[in-house]
């Protein structure tokens, strides 16, 4: 079961105490005060892996905690620092606080690593409390509390394309003839109830792309109906998005309305959203109405340029699969220019 947003709880380590001791040896009965320190309490971690595919892990496992440090010994010896919790998460994870509903942290890039609660300081021994007038200190002080709170944890997708359309339009028979993603299907709406990345080979140049099959969506969608937001969250972080029609017009759908609400519902939820640079490719061409429906298709929408396929017999995949590397080739270097400017910018200043 692919899992997208999970709720946890997380305790950093407590700082060790420091501690009380006196140097005490055959020949320096008064050799003075040598209690160590304590050590530091562990960190909660936040690491990026993207081998990591959802939240499973935190959905059925919500508490977490760092190593508590060691306390201080004699003889000024240094507790032991407590090990950090280290919690790998996918690409596009968001950590939303609870109480404020703040969004705290997010990671991104595959290695990033993102210091979420730190651990508690250890306390001191007595060694830190002598002086001229305390050659016998037997003051400590005890390890701090590390920090805790609770969080959600939200994925949002990140892919180079997202492939939308309306349910029973075929995104995932085409995620599977296109991917090494394998997602359910069957001859009724709504079989896929999460996203799910695949990716795209191309074995030839070694280039990846990576293509989110999206939940089907329905009118409505901005606000929340049908599937809602749980559609929404994972199309927002492609680069660009695919729809898919069904140009075969199979229940008495009109790929030109399909075409529009889709649109619609995007600009609704975000018009940064529907801004995207798009590809619309047209399914079941396989169907004798297919044909007839995609040319007054082109003549309404004239500058759009459509991809014909059938995921029924593989006709346009090959064609479908080229296209796909060509355009996110150049979001890539869109991106990458974005990037310098900004860096650009930032040394400018």
């Amino acid at each position: 079961m692919f899992v997208d947003e999970a709720i946890i709880h997380l305790r950093a380590g407590k700082g060790g105490d420091g501690c009380l001791s006196f140097r005490r040896e055959k020949f320096l009965p008064k050799g003075g005060p040598d209690g160590g320190d304590g050590g530091t309490g562990g960190d909660v971690v936040l690491r990026c892996d993207e081998n990591v595919g959802d939240l499973s892990a935190y959905r059925f496992q919500p508490q977490w905690s760092a190593h508590n440090g060691r306390p201080g010994e004699g003889r000024n010896r240094h507790g032991a620092n407590g090990g950090d919790c280290v919690l790998a998460l996918p690409p596009g994870t968001q950590v939303v606080d609870l109480e404020s509903d703040l969004l705290v942290a997010e990671v991104t890039r595959h290695g990033e690593r993102v210091v979420l609660l730190e651990g508690g300081r250890g306390g001191l021994g007595n060694t830190n409390f002598k002086s001229a007038v305390n050659q016998a200190p037997r003051k400590v002080t005890l390890g701090r509390a590390g920090g805790a709170g609770s969080f959600r944890l939200v994925l949002k997708t990140i892919a180079d394309a997202g492939l939308v359309g309306f349910p029973n339009a075929g995104k995932s028979t085409l995620t599977g003839l296109l991917t090494n993603a394998h997602p359910k299907v069957a001859p009724y709406p709504f079989t896929t109830l999460h996203a799910s990345v695949g990716t795209i080979e191309y074995p030839a140049t070694g280039e990846r792309v990576f293509l989110a099959d999206i939940p089907g969506l329905i009118k409505g969608a901005h606000e929340n109906r049908g599937l809602g937001h749980e559609f929404l969250r994972h199309v927002e972080r492609c680069r660009l998005l695919v729809f898919l029609l069904d140009m075969g017009g199979c229940d008495g759908r009109r790929p030109d309305a399909d075409y529009r609400i889709l649109g619609d519902e995007l600009e609704q939820h975000s018009p940064a959203l529907a801004a995207k640079p798009r590809l619309v490719v047209a399914n079941k061409m396989d169907i004798p109405e297919a044909e007839k429906n995609l040319r007054a298709f082109k003549k309404k929408f004239p500058k759009l340029r459509v991809l014909p396929v059938s995921c029924a017999d593989g006709s346009g995949i090959a064609a479908l699969r080229r296209t796909l590397l060509t355009a996110v080739r150049r979001e890539r270097e869109k991106g990458k220019e974005a990037k310098a400017a900004e860096s650009g910018e930032a040394d400018g200043e």
